[in-house]
């Protein structure tokens, strides 16, 4: 108080002094004081503290508060729930009153906020936590089957996990995913083409939705034609079902379903073989194959696959047959992965080691040279061809006009020492102890022996060197790099995978286009095998016998799929005691083909090969003549009058094509609807109407219905029209 009020209130009495009338007379003397004396006491009294700040804030930003005392701001000791600084569950408040709201406080709840001062005392500050407000960026409707299911994908910021999505003014369930995805299932009426989304964050002081109109993207029509070719191209042969499917959600969702499919694996040949291929281990290689082709999940997987092992090729012809399903796996698990991971599998597969002479493959002495078959194919088969290619896989030529050599026998050497020094794994797959390992481990890849590889530096592709002194593994690293880059590579690479999956002959336009995927799949890596699939799918030479029969493309179907396309189509069951595939190859083989026993590393048919007399480069044509021919003609028959081994091919009035047959009563009517449903299976819906009247005539006079069906079935499956794959 001023000093004159101290004054006229006197000195403090004594402890004895303190009587009752002295307190009386204390209280008046107190009636008496000046106002301006009485104003100082009372403003001291009331200097109380508060805080300065918003009674709200958002999760995900920072407030300040301002502890003040008779209006002027002051240092304060702050806390937040009572915990000075605040906590880990809170949020921190710094020593100034900058608050940050912790991300796990509900929002919607309150904290308490307080500062304490020695000379004011303490005030405190009821906070409410508000959700952020959703910022909405894009959205995305689309159809995932045909009819009125679509799947709504929302993508923004400040989402939480109790944010609501509305369409067209009504909620809808929601799934969050991330602070920045929301998403849902939703149903819209046929036809609609634009819908109002809309997003609610609960607790969040938000009057209405921030809302976007979106367009709805329906799945194009499929038709049969589409459905039957892109099965032809991707699978082991089209059925009814999987028609059915492509149609219901579409090309892209059934190759995305495909890509997510796990690998179905070959079983390891146990020792001794099984039941189910007492024959020998090759036939229980072939087992697996055929059981993977007729009815495995992962089609498109496993004729990449296919394709693959007919590209990097192994036979049993020369190799054990136990290491083919570690092979045929690898190659399945490879085949949407990237390609140099493929060729570092392929180089340490115990198959490919065995086959191309790179297993035990040591370090040569002075003078000599190591092993070349592996390093040489490595290049001129399964990678980068004999001569220089441009990007559309034509030949580069020289001022001379000249082809010219990728690789010289200097560096086909080097490529050899680089390979040198690996053997067997030991059976858990490491390091053995010996070089070479008389053990074999069939179903692991090799591993090197440090003092058996060549350690000198090596001159690869282009002026890549490899420095001396690195390890096997180091030197392999190098080599597949110094390939994996070469510019032949993906043209080279991609022009026979669109040989094995849709056309023999593809333009060079089409090699170009998926060679640029390769390069680059849209997101800076180069080698993104499922990106390659896809654009070789999807490239408008693959589809453009779609719409148009008349276009000039496709390929002999090669026996193995020949087969499989026929069986598949036709519903087979296996009826083996045993579950046997294996036999499969006996009806294959007059054909010229079984899985993984190619005669030579040139596979059953080179991928130049040209119809003699012809222009026409058709590789499956080389092994076609007139005892395959007639074989074929054999098998279509022994197919469809059900004399095969291990499977039963119904063709019986009770089947599902017995009762297409005889579905009416009306011979002509039946026998048109058989031959059309044949024509969707086989033909892709594009039978030539010629040749359909002429089938559909036949059959109508044949009354017993499994006659109809067998000799409809051959007719169709024997013709040009499926023997050709368009």
């Amino acid at each position: 108080m001023p000093a004159y009020c101290s004054q006229i209130a006197g000195p403090s009495p004594s402890r004895r002094d303190r009587s009752r009338p002295r307190r009386m007379i204390l209280r008046g003397w107190l009636l008496l004081l000046p106002a301006a004396c009485c104003i100082g006491l009372q403003t001291q009294a009331s200097a109380q503290l508060s805080i300065s700040g918003p009674d709200q804030m958002r999760l995900g930003g920072s407030q300040q508060y301002t502890a003040m005392a008779a209006g002027v701001p002051t240092a304060a000791v702050w806390s937040v729930n009572g915990y000075v600084g605040g906590i880990g569950s809170t949020g921190p408040i710094s020593t100034t009153g900058m608050y940050s709201p912790a991300a796990q406080i509900f929002a919607g709840h309150s904290v308490t906020i307080s500062a304490t001062t020695a000379a004011a005392g303490s005030a405190s500050l009821s906070v409410k936590i508000l959700n952020l407000l959703p910022i909405f960026a894009s959205a995305s409707v689309t159809q995932t089957v045909t009819g009125t299911a679509f799947s709504l994908n929302v993508l923004g910021s400040g989402f939480v996990s109790t944010s609501q999505l509305l369409v067209a003014g009504a909620n809808v369930a929601t799934s969050f995913l991330s602070s920045g995805e929301l998403q849902s299932a939703i149903n819209l009426s046929p036809g609609t083409t634009t819908v109002t989304v809309g997003i609610l964050n609960p607790n969040a002081a938000q009057n209405s939705p921030v809302t976007q109109t979106v367009p709805v993207e329906a799945i194009p029509a499929v038709s049969f034609t589409q459905a039957a070719r892109l099965l032809d191209q991707a699978t082991f042969g089209p059925t009814l079902a999987a028609i059915q499917q492509v149609q219901q959600i579409g090309t892209a969702a059934y190759l995305n379903q495909q890509f997510a499919t796990p690998t179905t694996l070959m079983p390891a040949i146990p020792n001794p073989p099984v039941a189910a291929c007492p024959g020998g281990t090759e036939f229980c290689a072939q087992n697996s194959f055929w059981e993977n082709a007729l009815t495995a999940n992962d089609q498109l997987r496993q004729r990449v696959a296919f394709a693959l092992s007919e590209m990097f090729v192994v036979s049993t012809d020369m190799v054990n047959a136990r290491t083919i399903p570690s092979y045929h796996n690898m190659l399945a698990n490879d085949a949407f992965g990237n390609f140099s991971q493929l060729m570092n599998d392929v180089a340490t597969s115990a198959a490919m080691g065995e086959y191309l002479d790179m297993l035990d493959s040591g370090a040569p002495p002075a003078g000599q040279i190591a092993d070349e078959n592996f390093g040489r194919e490595l290049m001129q088969l399964f990678t980068t061809g004999l001569y220089r290619v441009n990007p559309d896989g034509t030949l580069q030529l020289s001022a001379q006009e000249l082809p010219q050599p990728v690789y010289t026998e200097l560096q086909v050497q080097a490529y050899a020492r680089a390979l040198t020094g690996w053997t067997y794994a030991n059976p858990t797959g490491g390091v053995p102890t010996s070089f070479p390992n008389g053990v074999p481990n069939y179903d692991q890849p090799m591993q090197p022996i440090p003092v058996s590889h060549d350690i000198t530096a090596k001159v690869l592709l282009d002026g890549v060197t490899l420095p001396a002194g690195q390890t096997a593994e180091e030197d392999l690293t190098g080599l597949i790099a110094s390939i994996f880059n070469h510019p032949n590579v993906g043209p080279f690479v991609c022009r026979q995978l669109i040989q094995h999956l849709v056309t023999s002959f593809p333009s060079p336009a089409y090699v170009s286009r998926v060679a640029e995927v390769f390069a680059n799949d849209g997101s800076g890596v180069r080698g993104d095998m499922k990106a390659v699939v896809t654009a070789i799918l999807n490239d408008p030479e693959a589809r453009a016998a779609d719409t148009d029969p008349t276009v000039d493309g496709g390929h002999l179907r090669e026996p193995i799929l020949y087969f499989t396309g026929i069986l598949r189509a036709l519903q087979f069951t296996n009826v083996s005691p045993q579950g046997s595939y294996f036999i499969a190859s006996s009806y294959t083989a007059p054909l010229g083909q079984t899985p993984y026993a190619a005669a030579s590393v040139f596979n059953f048919f080179p991928p130049s090969y040209v119809i003699p007399g012809t222009a026409i480069n058709a590789p499956e044509f080389a092994q076609e003549n007139t005892a395959s021919a007639i074989a074929r003609l054999n098998l279509a028959d022994s197919i469809v009058r059900n004399h095969l081994t291990s499977f039963n091919i119904d063709t019986s009035p009770t089947s599902f094509l017995g009762q297409i047959a005889s579905a009416t009563g009306n011979p002509a009517t039946d026998s048109a609807n058989l031959v059309n449903t044949l024509n969707i299976l086989f033909v892709h819906d594009q039978m030539p109407a010629a040749m359909m009247s002429a089938i559909v005539a036949n059959a109508a006079l044949l009354t017993d219905i499994g006659q109809r069906v067998r000799v409809s079935t051959w007719l169709v499956i024997s013709s040009n029209f499926y023997q050709i794959e368009h």
